[in-house]
């Protein structure tokens, strides 16, 4: 609260209780103008302006929205004192000429051109009256955003306001200062992209993230140690408390850490009890957890066991006996007789009593986990090879942490929340949300061995009223298909994420169980969550409004944290938001390269950004829109041809919504080499109406160009898939080249 607009015997006590509150970090604070200056910032709590006045050299002037003064008589009173400016659709005019005035007068005056408190985390749309403040006083913008606010008492985090747990430790906060921004030059588009960018740094500021995973994953389950964490359903159905999980995983950490050699440990194990707890348990024990896709070829699990220089594996007897073909190096051992041999029961049970009674900092010290994780390998994962050889993607510490606290940076995981997990953990989804997440955010996770089981889906969520289920749109159609309404009535939330969701999925969802599929997107190299669509959050108070957190098509707004531009694909260059270009992305959850590949990591980044090496473009409110893959599109005649929206719309002309019982991928076009023209389309369907002068006829009787329609049509039995839902674009692309 500043002295000059306030009374010092107000000001000066606010501000030491503030400062007891919060403990504040400026950055880039020398980048403050000396004149007048308007002040935009990300809107997350009733106590934003206290921490940016505290991060602010000289005096802030406010502008806050004028229903607050019919809200409270407190608010009446904070207006009058600190000599606030309110400001309305109603009185935009007069409000826009004092802000003016004191502009003019060389002040600095703050506004929040979201309009409201965000009441999903993320920054949402800006409102454009700033333009036209700053160009009528001549001053520059200066883009600021704090983090560190989601989650207060005064912040929306649980869908509440004041009424929830207070913290009961000072609060870091971190305020990034941007680079003044010419009154000619601010407009929304540009000052989204700054607030983003500072958003990013503020976040990867954080403390927290250069801690070790494996410590804050002990210390949150001995937090809660009676708490029910995992109910596997694999076969009898077992409650795992969070003390059995940690004794497990204590237990398990030492003998592993006595008789394995190396620093990685292959895990080949379904979602269950049993994965979780390895996981925990190699990374306790001081070494990397590498998740192996079973379902991968052999040539391929070869090259990863050889690349990631695994000789010790954790798997099932049971899984052995399933994947004969897999490459079982020698040293592979069955998880229960291995944690069996760490002395079963008596050596788990100490370590439960020790989660009781013990406090919650002492248990990794007993563990000897450090306190620093940072930058160091904490998971290893091989991506799904759909373009090509997997290659190991390396996460650190920073990495999963971070998309640990993005994702809970809002509000469609809470801690309350059952949570389906049938994703297996060799998929990054998996692996971050179904794994880590719930071992540090607290969340219940039922698990179920394979996404592909429909029935046992069924019943897990309706016999464990499960109210969050993340999959991949080819797993949950089934699912959503067979289902009655009765069995998914507890479910809240469906996010689903790998492959794009297709509308008439997304529309059988909405009709028969009124629930909205939120559309995620992200990469493996991205921890893998990058953006998000939520639930709309509720209305709460008289003088709300309506806050949108997702829209139908749109993959929903970056998390917090992340930044992101897009790129021309031929120069690398940047484009405006609203273009269509190559996404690129920049956060805490970025991976740190490519295991013993420097080269293919020196061609994923550019100036410092990670080439995604996905089409999209963001709209106003903010929301990014995935058009393609880039190797998914054909240059033909010098025009970019996209193959996804060819398959669309053949999807969408031979009739998708009467496609009950059939494949997930039931056509997929590519380009394939041409003598004459460079490269030719070539369309692979499971389809048989699908002729060539079918398509031809159907296609251009739709006006499309004559250029996107495939001169070869190929029957297939079936259009390859991955393990993780994923289209396997190697495998279709090698059936096409034999047509």
């Amino acid at each position: 609260m500043s002295a000059q607009y306030a009374p010092w015997f107000i000001a000066l006590p606010v501000r030491l209780i503030a400062r007891w509150l919060y403990r504040v970090r400026a950055l880039h604070a020398d980048r403050l103008p000396d004149g007048g200056a308007l002040l935009l910032a990300n809107h997350l709590s009733y106590v934003d302006v206290l921490v940016l006045q505290l991060a602010c050299p000289r005096p802030i002037r406010f502008v806050g929205h004028e229903n607050l003064l019919t809200e409270h008589w407190f608010f009446r009173l904070v207006f009058r004192l600190t000599g606030t400016i309110p400001v309305s659709r109603t009185n935009a005019l007069s409000a826009t000429r004092r802000v003016v005035e004191c502009l003019g007068r060389g002040e600095y005056v703050l506004l929040f051109p979201e309009g409201a408190i965000s009441r999903t985390g993320q920054v949402m749309k800006l409102e454009r009256g700033f333009e036209l403040m700053a160009r009528r006083a001549g001053v520059p913008v200066v883009p600021v955003y704090h983090d560190g606010l989601w989650g207060s008492v005064f912040s929306f985090s649980g869908h509440a306001y004041i009424f929830k747990s207070p913290r009961l430790t000072p609060t870091p906060v971190t305020v990034a200062w941007g680079e003044p921004i010419p009154a000619a030059r601010a407009d929304a588009a540009t000052v989204r992209t700054a607030l983003l960018d500072l958003g990013a740094e503020a976040f990867a500021a954080h403390p927290r993230l250069g801690r070790h995973l494996g410590r804050e994953a002990v210390r949150a389950l001995a937090k809660r140690p009676g708490k029910i964490e995992l109910i596997d359903r694999t076969g009898t159905r077992l409650e795992v408390s969070a003390s059995r999980l940690l004794g497990a995983a204590a237990a398990l950490s030492r003998h592993l850490r006595r008789t394995v050699d190396g620093g990685r440990v292959g895990i080949v194990l379904p979602p269950g009890a049993g994965a979780t707890i390895a996981n925990l348990a190699v990374l306790c024990a001081g070494k990397t957890p590498v998740n192996l896709n079973f379902t991968a070829g052999r040539a391929a699990l070869e090259a990863s066991l050889r690349i990631a220089g695994i000789r010790t594996v954790l798997s099932a007897d049971a899984m052995r006996a399933k994947l004969p073909d897999f490459p079982w190096p020698e040293d592979t051992r069955d998880f229960a007789s291995t944690l069996a041999a760490a002395g079963g029961k008596r050596a788990v049970i100490p370590w439960v009593v020790a989660a009781w009674l013990l406090p919650n900092q002492l248990l990794p010290v007993l563990l000897g986990l450090p306190r620093v994780g940072g930058d160091a390998e904490a998971g290893l994962l091989f991506t799904s090879g759909s373009a090509g050889e997997p290659k190991g993607v390396v996460l650190t510490h920073r990495n999963l942490l971070g998309n640990c606290w993005q994702i809970s940076s809002l509000a469609i995981l809470p801690d309350t929340a059952v949570m389906l997990g049938c994703l297996p953990i060799f998929h990054s989804f998996g692996f971050t949300v179904t794994i880590w997440y719930p071992l540090l955010r607290g969340c219940r996770v039922v698990t179920v061995p394979s996404p592909l089981e429909t029935r046992r889906i069924t019943d897990a969520i309706r016999d464990e009223a499960c109210t969050v289920w993340v999959a991949a749109p080819t797993f949950a159609r089934p699912v959503l298909r067979k289902a009655e309404r009765r069995d998914l009535r507890s479910l809240e939330v469906l996010v689903t994420g790998a492959e794009k969701l297709p509308d008439d999925l997304a529309e059988l969802a909405r009709e028969k169980f009124h629930l909205e599929i939120m559309q995620g997107y992200g990469l493996t190299e991205t921890s893998p969550v990058a953006c998000v669509n939520q639930p709309d959050p509720p209305v709460v108070t008289g003088t709300g409004e309506v806050q949108r957190g997702q829209c139908a098509g749109s993959v929903g707004r970056m998390l917090p944290g992340m930044a992101a531009r897009l790129l021309d694909p031929a120069t690398l260059e940047p484009l405006p938001p609203a273009a269509t270009g190559v996404v690129a992305l920049r956060g805490p959850n970025i991976f740190a390269g490519y295991l013993g590949d420097g080269a293919r990591t020196a061609a994923a980044f550019h100036d410092g950004w990670f080439v995604t090496g996905d089409l999209g473009r963001f709209d106003d409110d903010g929301f990014l829109w995935i058009e393609g893959r880039l190797s998914r599109f054909s240059k033909l005649g010098g025009e970019m041809v996209p193959h996804g929206t060819i398959e669309q719309k053949l999807l969408e002309l031979f009739g998708a919504a009467d496609a009950e019982g059939r494949d997930a991928y039931p056509v997929f076009v590519t380009g394939v080499p041409d003598a004459q023209k460079g490269e030719a389309l070539v369309l692979l369907t499971t389809w048989p109406e699908l002729t060539a002068e079918a398509v031809r006829e159907k296609l251009a009787g739709a006006g499309v160009p004559n250029l996107w329609i495939p001169r070869v049509v190929k029957r297939v039995d079936a259009i390859p898939v991955l393990g993780t839902g994923k289209l396997d674009l190697k495998a279709a692309r090698a059936l096409a080249l034999g047509s």
